[in-house]
């Protein structure tokens, strides 16, 4: 493996977990930097989603539902491809409902596409595959 191939994995690591950070930490700014501005966005929801900026509107309206949130992420499988990239990456998240003590968790995959733009790698395509979930 060369070391551009090495630096490009981190860089993928990197990118998700500045996704689930800035997520949890409400950082909506530095979310949305985490993606084209036409990704597409599947298994969240019924519907696909299109486009960063009705991604990030979904996503901060549902994170309303929550005084807090924490994504934990497992280890990564990425193939890169020159400026592509896919990843699968699982993914454990806990859910405090607002208001609540009650409790919800998610136990997922994601699966992502990335390009590498100028601006780093950013993803164009992402998707939840959901494995089990508990309320607690």
């Amino acid at each position: 493996m060369s070391l551009e191939n090495c630096a490009h994995r981190l860089e993928l690591q990197d990118l998700l977990a500045t996704y689930a950070a800035a997520a949890d930490e409400r950082d909506r700014e530095r979310y949305s930097h985490c993606f084209t501005d036409d990704v597409e966005v599947v298994g969240f929801g019924d519907q696909t989603h299109f486009g960063r900026s009705n991604w990030v509107e979904y996503v901060w309206t549902a994170l309303g539902n929550y005084d807090s949130t924490q994504h934990l992420l497992g280890s990564q499988l990425a193939t890169i491809d020159g400026k592509r990239a896919s990843a699968r990456t699982d993914v454990q998240a806990l859910h405090v409902l607002a208001g609540s003590e009650e409790k919800f968790t998610l136990w997922a995959t994601y699966l992502s596409d990335m390009i590498l733009t100028e601006h780093g790698w950013k993803i164009c395509r992402h998707e939840l595959v959901v494995r089990a979930s508990q309320s607690h």
